[in-house]
C-alpha cells in the first residue's frame, strides 16, 4: 500500500519511458527483420518483457545492452516452440503474437492469467481461420488460451471485426508482409482505437514495408516483403504522460512532459486537448507538451480513440464543475479489469457520483475524500487514482506494484512532483 501525500504542484518537467504500444510493435518487427536491429528507448516493463521473451522462444536472438536491445531477426520465419508461451495479462502481447505465430512451424500455445481467459480474441481467430489457419480457443469460448498452428499461412483476402479491439487488425498487418501472397484486409466493424492502427502502419513503413490503405476499411500489403534491419528509437509514451498532465490539471500546477509531440500518432496525446477543453492551458512545443491547471469544467467527449486514458480523465472529472460524459467506451470492459466498473466503484468510495452505462461513463464533479483504492491488478487504475491523492488527503493505493505492467519506475518518477 502507498499513501499519496497531498501536494500543490508548482512547475515540473517530467520524462516518461518509451511508448508501450510502440515497443511491442517495434520488437515484433525487429524479430521478423532480415538482419540485426538495434531498438533504443524501448519500454522495460512486465508486458513488453513478455513480448520479448516470447519472440526469443520463437527464434529471435536477443541481446540486451541496457541502453539498447539488439535483435537478430528471423527473416519472417519463426522457429518451433514446444513449450507453452505465458503472456500473463498482456492483451497486446496475446493479440499481436497470435497472428505472428502463424508465420512459424508447428503449433504454438499462448496462455496467461485467469483474467486473460476472459479477454476476447474470437474475431482474430475467425480472421485467421479465413486464411486457412486452424487457430482455436482451447476452452472453446473465444478467449485465451489459444493454439496457433504455424506453417499454414499463405495470405489472401480476409474480413475482420475490430469492434472490440484494433489489435486484431494490427496483428494481421504485422504478419502480412511475410506471407507469400500478401494480404488484403477488410474491416467489417470498427476499428476502435484507430490511432493504434496508424501506429502499426507507421512502424511497418518505417521498417520498409509497403502498405496501401483506404482509410480504416481496407488495407493491402504485398507478400514476400522483408522488414528492414536497422536502428530504431521508440518515442516517449503519451499514455504515461497523461497522469502527470492530470496531476497539473487538478492541482493548478504546471507539468511539462519531455519529448511528447503533438505530431505523434499516439492517440493519447489528445488527452492534453481534452484538458484544454476543461479549462487548462496547454503549450505545445518541440521539446514537449505542458499542461497548466485552471478552473475545471465538465465536458462531453468521445474517447473511443483514447480508451486507456478514460480512468485518467474520469479522476480529473471528479474535480471539475458539472457532469463529464465520456462516450464510446464499452470496449473498456475487456481490458486488464472491467475499467468502467472499476473506475466507478473507486470514485464512489471517494464520494463522487459515477455511473457506467452501456457505452459511456458519467462522472459528476465534487469534493473527493480519501479512500483505500483497490487496483484490480490494473496499472491504469493505480496511476489514475494517485492523481486524486495530490488534493484529497488519505488516498491509499493498494497493491501499487501493479504499475510494473507498463511503468515500473512510476512511483519513483511520481516522487519528483514533490520537489516542484
Amino acid at each position: 500500500m502507498i499513501e499519496i501525500k497531498p501536494h500543490r504542484i508548482g512547475c515540473c518537467r517530467i520524462s516518461v519511458p518509451g511508448s508501450k504500444s510502440y515497443t511491442h510493435r517495434t520488437l515484433i518487427a525487429a524479430a521478423l527483420s532480415d538482419g540485426s536491429c538495434t531498438v533504443r528507448n524501448a519500454l522495460r516493463s512486465q508486458d513488453t518483457g513478455l513480448t520479448l521473451d516470447a519472440l526469443e522462444k520463437m527464434g529471435a536472438v536477443v541481446q540486451d545492452h541496457g541502453q539498447a536491445i539488439v535483435i537478430q531477426g528471423c527473416r519472417g520465419r519463426l522457429k518451433p516452440c514446444r513449450e507453452v508461451i505465458y503472456l500473463a495479462n498482456s492483451g497486446t502481447s496475446m493479440r499481436l503474437l497470435a497472428g505472428v505465430a502463424a508465420l512459424g512451424e508447428g503449433a504454438y500455445t499462448l496462455t496467461g492469467t485467469p483474467r486473460m481467459y476472459h479477454r476476447p480474441i474470437a474475431h482474430l481467430l475467425a480472421a485467421l481461420n479465413q486464411l486457412g489457419i486452424g487457430a482455436r480457443s482451447l476452452n472453446g469460448n473465444g478467449c485465451p488460451p489459444v493454439e496457433i498452428p504455424g506453417g499454414q499461412v499463405a495470405g489472401g483476402s480476409v474480413v475482420v471485426d475490430c469492434s472490440v479491439s484494433s489489435q486484431f487488425l494490427s496483428s494481421l498487418l504485422l504478419m502480412a508482409p511475410c506471407t507469400s501472397k500478401g494480404m488484403s484486409v477488410m474491416v467489417s466493424r470498427g476499428p476502435v482505437s484507430r490511432p493504434y492502427v496508424d501506429m502499426t502502419v507507421e512502424i511497418l513503413q518505417g521498417f520498409g514495408i509497403r502498405v496501401e490503405r483506404d482509410g480504416y476499411t481496407r488495407f493491402d500489403v504485398n507478400g514476400n516483403q522483408a522488414y528492414r534491419a536497422g536502428d530504431y528509437t521508440v518515442e516517449p509514451d503519451a499514455s504515461q504522460a497523461g497522469y502527470f498532465w492530470g496531476a497539473a490539471a487538478i492541482t493548478g500546477g504546471s507539468v511539462t512532459v519531455n519529448g511528447v509531440s503533438v505530431d505523434s500518432t499516439q492517440g493519447d496525446v489528445g488527452l492534453a486537448g481534452v484538458f484544454e477543453q476543461m479549462g487548462c492551458r496547454v503549450d505545445r512545443e518541440p521539446a514537449g507538451i505542458t499542461v497548466t491547471g485552471g478552473d475545471l469544467q465538465a465536458v462531453t467527449v468521445d474517447m473511443a480513440d483514447m480508451p486507456d486514458m478514460v480512468p485518467t480523465l474520469a479522476v480529473v472529472a471528479a474535480f471539475a464543475d458539472g457532469t463529464t460524459v465520456i462516450e464510446n467506451v464499452s470496449h473498456l470492459k475487456a481490458k486488464e479489469s472491467d475499467r468502467l466498473s472499476s473506475t466507478c466503484t473507486e470514485l464512489k468510495k471517494m464520494g463522487i457520483a459515477a455511473v457506467a452505462e452501456n457505452d459511456r461513463l458519467l462522472v459528476t464533479g465534487g469534493a473527493p475524500h480519501g479512500a483505500s483504492i483497490e487496483t484490480y491488478d490494473d496499472h491504469r487504475i493505480a496511476m489514475s487514482f494517485a492523481m486524486a491523492g495530490l488534493v484529497a488527503p488519505g488516498v491509499r493505493i493498494l497493491e501499487p506494484r501493479c504499475v510494473e505492467k507498463s511503468f515500473p519506475r512510476f512511483w519513483e518518477v511520481w516522487e519528483t512532483l514533490y520537489a516542484c
